[in-house]
């Protein structure tokens, strides 16, 4: 290992610098270098050096102004190879090292655009302004996602920063998923990641290789790069997994699986350590809970919910109620540390595709021996609540416990018996009804002080998939949550802040579901587009939820709520995990974390483990927060990208029949490049490109989020109805075009 001679600037003696001149042969010599403790300068004064010199400085030069003797050219070359790497130091063509701050060089990672140019985001700390515009030409020594060093080289056309790429310091991408296409001969791949852009190129298998797969034109395949592209190549991979094609059922989720880095198979770690858990719950693991099987705890979830984490009773107390939310002890069954745990961590959550879920965890334990499942006991954590009349949370307790599900109810069962008194329903839900009349009168108590709270609630219509015997789609229907769904979601809402406020109270750390206000520069661009509208949202500079709530409540009668509303929602930040508990705006809590989903999100298992451990009067600070909740948020967004993706697909081949077609609908989205429109009935989204809106020159106006015809002065704003027909629809590019109707 090297050790470093200088430290910070401090300047080596004479005596170490003239022994390094003389010859290393010398035994003598060998033993003094023995004695030297400092073999080489610092980092920091290498870059001291070089800062002086202000100009590029070669190998032999540098030596010099450092002392460095021939025998320690080789371990000098590293060290200066490693702060390289680190992207310290950078060598021109001429070879001379040089700081990269002072050659206007920008460090960065690569942000490919699907039209094959591309952006170098700059690395967080990095200082310089914007980020640099990447022409085709520069993108085709990288791909999406390499991080690397540029060049300012200028301008662009429309007055941005362009980057000439200098050096790859580091390759992003290993496997690629892409279709295989052939031209004379050659096969390339065009990856499914449209921020790829460049075709790679398909190795012919080695003569004699009986394994080697080999491809045909149109396949889905899994490559690997074995060479990355430079200013002389392209990329080349060899094919190692050969997924099927575009017709295959289920593919799309295949493909998405692989394009976002999903996991999806478990470890032989974590398999092993799942066949050694028990199949019931063993006598031994009552040890130190309550015994809670007689109460009459039931599960209230859809139709094709399989995995159950959370189970309700309610009771009438007082003038208030007794609510109990016994949620799946996962803990005590993935322990810290544990390769379950490593499993868990790495996916962050579960994934819902149409028809196929990713679990977080092996279905042993999502399915079974997790899940509340009815008639069968069950280890949970419970909360257990005395809430007021008004509403209000008196006092609540949390603690380990045995349970027994009474029944497995679905929201649609639910809502029938409460509201509907369906007899069916009634007969099916039996002596349990008067604790979900409890149940139901609690959710009323909970949604008035959630109105009074000012929590935001945004209209939205919600989609179900309906498939056919291929695996395709048969139909879209809309799906409306009925008041059953909200009484489930009052009471976990409910839990979720008592678990916060727990461990707040205790000032143990915890991972907290925050969601911050709008951004000042958001805030703004929202006031002056309510302007006019002859609207006005309350609140100054720091508007409150129940500013946003009193405000969607005003509006509620108007033609253009929709409008108004959809403005409103994309003013708003995206939730996140994080240590630091700055609240939650959308729900108008001050302190707000995850508790009652730890089968499917990883947050909520390490909430289960710092209650425990806060019980025991213990602290679980064994992670990282901030770390752990970098990358819960970052894996949640890869599922919402992957499940976009999936349904993007599968929306297309469900439309490609009906191409001629016309549709009404209403313009979801206004972009530079045109207007997305989402159709009415279907439920499908697609694009109206500028070029078709008329004859006329058409400008985005932002603020208003509208087109503006130039000479006409026609405007197609957002959430305006217009009639529109079906002229393309692109599998591979998961892309829906249209026409206005005439």
């Amino acid at each position: 290992m090297e050790t470093e001679r200088l430290s910070n600037n401090t300047k080596a003696s004479p005596k170490g610098r003239k022994l390094s001149k003389i010859r290393a042969a010398d035994p003598m010599i060998e033993r003094e270098r023995a004695n030297y403790d400092h073999p080489l300068p610092s980092r920091e004064y290498i870059l001291q050096v070089l800062a002086e010199q202000g100009v590029p400085v070669a190998f032999e030069r540098l030596c010099q102004l450092l002392d460095i003797a021939d025998f320690e050219h080789e371990p000098f070359s590293r060290r200066l190879g490693a702060m390289a790497r680190e992207a310290q130091l950078l060598q021109n063509r001429r070879n001379d090292w040089l700081i990269p701050d002072k050659a206007d060089l920008v460090r960065g990672r690569v942000q490919g655009h699907p039209d094959g140019f591309g952006f170098l985001v700059r690395e967080p700390g990095e200082h310089g302004g914007a980020d640099l515009f990447l022409s085709e030409k520069e993108m085709a020594k990288v791909l999406h996602g390499d991080h690397a060093i540029a060049r300012v080289a200028g301008m662009d056309r429309k007055g941005r920063p362009e980057g000439k790429i200098v050096e790859v310091t580091e390759r992003a991408n290993r496997q690629v998923v892409g279709r295989v296409f052939e031209e004379h001969g050659v096969y390339y791949v065009v990856a499914e990641n449209k921020r790829i852009s460049q075709d790679i190129l398909i190795a012919p298998p080695e003569k004699g290789d009986r394994k080697a797969l080999r491809a045909k034109a149109g396949q889905v395949v899994m490559i690997e790069i074995i060479e990355q592209p430079s200013k002389q190549s392209q990329p080349i991979g060899r094919v190692i997994e050969i997924l099927g094609t575009y017709a295959d059922p289920g593919l799309e989720i295949e493909i998405a699986l692989r394009k976002h880095e999903l996991p999806f198979d478990f470890s032989k770690e974590a398999q092993a350590e799942t066949k050694k858990l028990p199949d019931v719950v063993r006598k031994t693991d009552w040890k130190g809970r309550e015994n809670l099987t007689e109460l009459p705890l039931v599960t209230i979830d859809s139709e094709t919910a399989k995995d159950f984490d959370d189970a309700v009773f309610c009771e009438r107390q007082g003038k208030g109620y007794r609510l109990v939310v016994a949620i799946a002890d996962v803990s005590h069954y993935v322990t810290d540390g544990s390769a379950l745990d490593t499993e868990g961590r790495l996916r962050g959550n579960s994934v819902y595709f149409p028809r196929r879920v990713i679990p977080m965890l092996p279905e042993k334990l999502s399915n079974g021996l997790c899940s509340l499942n009815p008639q069968i006991e069950r280890l949970c954590m419970v909360c257990d609540m005395d809430i007021a009349a008004t509403g209000a949370i008196k006092q609540f307790r949390f603690y380990p416990a045995v349970i027994w599900s009474h029944a497995r109810l679905t929201y649609t069962e639910v809502a029938a018996a409460l509201y509907d008194k369906d007899a069916a329903a009634l007969q099916k839900i039996g002596g349990l009804l008067p604790y979900l009349e409890n149940l139901d009168a609690l959710y009323r108590v909970l949604a008035k002080a959630r109105e009074k709270r000012g929590a935001i609630d945004f209209e939205t219509v919600e989609t179900r998939m309906v498939f056919d015997d291929q695996g395709k789609i048969s139909s879209i229907e809309p799906y409306e949550r009925n008041d059953a769904h909200r009484i489930i979601e009052e009471c976990m809402l409910a839990a979720n802040v008592c678990a916060s406020d727990f461990l707040k109270e205790r000032e143990h750390p915890a991972l907290y579901r925050v969601h911050e206000g709008p951004t000042a520069e958001r805030l703004t661009k929202l006031r002056d587009f309510l302007a006019t509208f002859g609207q006005q949202l309350g609140g100054g500079d720091e508007p409150h939820a129940k500013d946003y709530a009193q405000l969607i409540d005003k509006i509620k009668d108007r033609p253009d709520k929709q409008l108004l509303q959809m403005v409103m929602l994309r003013s708003l930040r995206q939730a996140i995990y994080s240590p630091d508990n700055v609240g939650h705006f959308g729900l108008a809590y001050e302190s707000y974390t995850h508790f009652t989903s730890p089968i499917r999100r990883y947050p909520d298992l390490l909430i289960h483990r710092a209650i425990k451990s806060a019980l025991a009067g213990r602290r679980y600070d064994t992670l990282n927060w901030e770390q752990v909740g970098l990358a819960c948020s970052a894996t949640e967004r890869r599922a919402d990208e992957a499940t976009r993706d999936v349904e993007a697909w599968l929306k297309c081949w469900y439309m490609q029949d009906r191409i001629g077609e016309t549709f009404t609908g209403s313009i979801s989205s206004v972009v530079p490049f045109g207007i997305f429109v989402a159709l009415d009935q279907v439920f499908v989204e697609g694009l109206v490109h500028v070029s078709d809106l008329g004859r006329d020159y058409f400008h985005f106006d932002d603020k208003a989020h509208a087109m503006v015809g130039e000479r006409s002065g026609k405007r197609y704003r957002l959430s305006d109805r217009v009639s529109v027909q079906l002229v393309r629809v692109d599998l591979e590019q998961n892309k829906i075009d249209f026409r206005l109707a005439e």
